[in-house]
């Protein structure tokens, strides 16, 4: 991984593993629909006017169908079962299940053609980081009683984060990110506007906390418009399938948050999580070489990277 792809994977990391603590704030205050919607018109805010000075919005509506197709994926869909799930569920147990985000996306790259995160070191890596997360998870953490109707709706929503950037990647990854995400985030206003102004008014009325307005002024700004940017500069560094990986360090910003502002326990498992989750990201995201079968006649081999490249992933146009 390059000096910049570990710079992108940090940001990228802090901007989407911090959303789970605010959730847990906004929905104080505010119903899902309301939050969604917010976190989608501040990032419209932010993304609009630059997708005009780039052209990029033009550019987007002329292939609105898989930005559709990305918005309802990444945003529409997993934002309404992640918020939902910070009612039922600790901001820390969310930030664990969509760690599960890799491994959906290795799927979809094997089935995509993509042979190099089958690396034997790539998997060994995904294994590590999975083993971190159980151990992250531990005994304790399910003392309680956790409703698996809700663990299942963040893991899909997981699902939902794994192939929706991979898939637009390959389909228009020509179209510039800001034109995506923007009209993307157009779309799912329009999706929320009638639900959220329903209880929205009601909810305004009687006069949110000022911590509740401005967990959804970090959700809209840092982690909907900024982070987006992040990421798919992310996707062109190392590929749509390793990008992914940046849920594992995800895990890590929502349970420091946990532990720091929730007083959640330090136990055994995250001391021996952490570092699992580290070791096991690095060999994932890693450049992995092989080298060929010698042809007859020749001495010589050369080492071949297994590695996704830009061009692998995006589309040649």
């Amino acid at each position: 991984m390059s000096r910049k792809a570990l710079w992108l994977f940090l940001a990228a990391g802090l901007a989407w593993g911090i959303p789970y603590f605010f959730i847990r704030i906004a929905v104080e205050d505010f119903s899902t629909y309301s939050i969604v919607l917010f976190r989608v018109i501040i990032g419209a805010m932010v993304l609009v006017p630059l997708a005009l000075k780039q052209g990029a919005l033009k550019l987007a509506l002329k292939h609105w169908p898989w930005v559709l197709v990305f918005a309802l994926l990444e945003m529409a869909g997993p934002w309404w079962l992640i918020t939902e799930s910070g009612r039922h569920l600790s901001s820390g147990l969310i930030g664990l299940l969509i760690a599960t985000v890799p491994f959906f996306a290795v799927l979809f790259a094997t089935i995509m053609g993509d042979k190099s995160v089958r690396h034997p070191k790539t998997i060994m890596g995904l294994l590590l980081g999975f083993a971190g997360v159980v151990a992250l998870v531990g005994v304790d953490s399910f003392g309680g009683l956790i409703d698996p109707l809700w663990v299942g709706a963040v893991i899909l929503a997981a699902v939902g984060y794994a192939i929706a950037p991979a898939l637009i990647a390959e389909k228009i990854g020509f179209v510039p990110t800001a034109g995506v995400i923007s009209l993307s985030m157009v779309i799912v206003g329009v999706i929320y506007a009638v639900p959220a102004a329903l209880t929205l008014p009601a909810e305004i009325a009687a006069g949110p906390a000022i911590e509740s307005w401005i967990a959804l002024l970090v959700l809209g700004v840092i982690c909907s418009a900024v982070a987006f940017i992040i990421f798919f500069a992310l996707i062109k560094e190392v590929g749509a399938a390793r990008a992914t990986l940046l849920t594992y360090l995800n895990t890590l910003v929502a349970l420091v948050l946990g532990v720091v502002f929730l007083n959640e326990p330090i136990t055994t498992g995250l001391l021996i999580g952490f570092p699992l989750i580290l070791v096991g990201s690095w060999f994932a995201g890693k450049r992995h070489e092989v080298k060929p079968k010698k042809n007859k006649g020749s001495k010589l081999s050369s080492a071949v990277s297994t590695d996704t490249t830009e061009l692998d992933v995006l589309p040649k146009g």
